[in-house]
């Protein structure tokens, strides 16, 4: 199992980071020892003192697939849920400003969060689906995925000329604005058309 995940796919985060709108998706791998495993903490890397919460939607791949027309990306993934991809901030941008890849600011050991799975067929309009995410009760990050550059079908499709797509893999679709950082005892929860299907502490 791996991680695909995307990056630079809502206008507004990219400009909270003060980057540019991409030709193309922005991809890169997580490895499956990044799963945070269930009922687990978010436990802080040493290596990094500024770590980053992104709410994404992320979506199952559920059939064996390589150079996948979009027209039928849809028939690649049957489970839709919330999760997170913890960043090493700090460590990201050292490694951006050195022109060095930022695997390891992004696909550390426990670094992805994957919400509760459902099916996405119980959603009536997977074009609409709005999700957030709560910090401490607050919210900090909201958006709908009406808002992606690239549509779930897209990703999937631009992903498998590069990567073939096993069943188990999952899809992080990106993260909206309001990305910001955590600090032990945060309790993160996140919801998906104001269903919860997260819910974790920091440590």
């Amino acid at each position: 199992m791996k991680f695909i995940c995307v990056g630079k796919n809502y206008s507004e985060h990219i400009k909270e980071m003060g980057s540019v709108k991409p030709t193309e998706p922005v991809i890169f791998i997580k490895p499956d020892s990044s799963l945070i495993q269930k009922n687990d903490p978010f436990i802080i890397p040493s290596f990094s003192s500024i770590i980053h919460y992104e709410i994404e939607i992320l979506v199952l791949i559920s059939r064996l697939g390589r150079h996948i027309k979009e027209e039928f990306s849809s028939k690649y993934y049957n489970k839709i849920t919330v999760g997170i991809d913890f960043t090493a901030r700090d460590y990201q941008n050292e490694l951006k400003e050195k022109g060095l890849p930022w695997e390891k600011s992004k696909a550390f050991d426990g670094s992805a969060l994957v919400g509760q799975w459902k099916d996405k067929n119980t959603f009536d309009d997977l074009d609409k689906l709005e999700f957030h995410l709560l910090k401490n009760g607050q919210k900090v990050q909201q958006s709908n995925i009406s808002e992606m550059l690239w549509s779930i079908d897209e990703l999937i499709s631009h992903s498998s000329k590069f990567f073939t797509l096993k069943i188990g893999d999952i899809l992080f679709t990106g993260t909206p604005s309001g990305v910001g950082p955590v600090k032990k005892n945060d309790l993160l929860e996140g919801y998906l058309n104001n269903e919860r299907l997260f819910s974790i502490k920091v440590k």
